[in-house]
């Protein structure tokens, strides 16, 4: 007669949680939407440590640890950081976790985040939790689905979890009144199935598109790449950054780094403008959190006037020019 071992699981409660926070930065300066992160750990109730990684992190460390909410900062310092490899930042991951036994590692859900976390849930052996915009309690969370037509609670039955937190669904972290102490992080093993060969970034004075308060979007309807030239001008004059939707990346007229949707950035600016956008429902999930939705376009029937506060039947290339002068 064979032998039937089962497992046991130990749960995750307020009383005993503890959360590793994944700190993104770029040139000494960290990621807003890890600040929003921060504000999500902490609100599982429990201790929040801080990961910082990085071939010189020190000024980066400075900063989080007068971050409030953070307990400790965690440092690793290594040339194999030095780009963001997702297969050495996993490997620290699931090395911190082992030694410290975190119950829950958290990231924001950008680009980076998405890129990190799978991975380092995949080696866990569990289940991630994606793109949460609320807390329940610390095994369950409440998270997006359809592209925003619908709302899942979900619980994780999972002994760690591993969750990567939607930005706008949570206020930035502020200063502590005292800095939180620092350690080395445990050793990580470099990547090797993958390695850095360059990287190209766009430069701009504008603000960053996750975290402008004020945002001016184009999309099909802008015609080409050179009709951006308008958005750019009215972006200037009141401080905006902008973004695109898929359909105008898609057919060239800008880089995909302004895209705004499900499949692009999600943004909730105070002030969000739609220019020439249909208002897909992919397009919508990116930017229907914003504070004030202002949409300007030629259709009267098009379905961003169903969630703007503000819309304007207009051809945009006459409509446009004229805000601007008068701003």
């Amino acid at each position: 007669m064979g032998l039937q071992l089962e497992q046991a699981r130990s749960y995750a409660t307020t009383g005993n949680v503890s959360a590793l926070l994944l700190v993104e930065h770029k040139d000494n300066k960290i990621a807003a939407s890890t600040l929003n992160a921060l504000t999500a750990a902490s609100t599982l109730g429990g201790s929040v440590t801080a990961l910082v990684a990085g071939n010189a992190p020190e000024a980066v460390v400075g900063e989080v640890a007068k971050l409030a909410g953070v307990s400790k900062v965690l440092v690793a310092k290594d040339a194999a950081f030095t780009h963001a490899l997702p297969e050495t930042y996993s490997s620290l991951l699931v090395e911190t976790q082992k030694k410290h036994g975190f119950t829950h590692l958290i990231a924001s859900h950008s680009a980076f985040g998405k890129n990190v976390m799978p991975r380092a849930a995949a080696l866990l052996d569990v289940a991630q939790v994606s793109d949460i915009t609320a807390i329940s309690s610390a095994d369950t969370f409440v998270r997006p689905i359809y592209a925003g037509n619908a709302i899942a609670t979900v619980k994780s039955n999972d002994s760690i979890k591993v969750i990567t937190v939607r930005g706008t669904a949570f206020p930035a972290a502020g200063l502590a009144d005292a800095a939180a102490p620092s350690e080395d992080a445990p050793a990580a093993t470099a990547a090797t199935e993958s390695e850095f060969v360059s990287e190209h970034m766009q430069k701009s004075d504008r603000p960053e598109l996750d975290s402008a308060s004020r945002v001016i979007a184009g999309g099909r309807g802008m015609k080409n790449g050179e009709n951006f030239g308008l958005l750019y001008d009215m972006a200037d004059k009141i401080g905006a950054a902008v973004g695109a939707s898929r359909a105008a990346v898609d057919a060239g007229y800008v880089d995909n780094s302004l895209q705004i949707g499900q499949t692009g950035k999600i943004v909730a600016p105070e002030l969000y403008v739609a220019v020439g956008i249909s208002g897909a429902i992919q397009h919508l999930a990116g930017m229907k959190d914003s504070k004030t939705i202002v949409a300007i376009n030629k259709d009267p029937e098009a379905p961003i006037f169903q969630v703007a506060d503000y819309g304007l039947v207009a051809d945009l290339f006459t409509a446009v020019p004229e805000l601007t002068k008068k701003l």
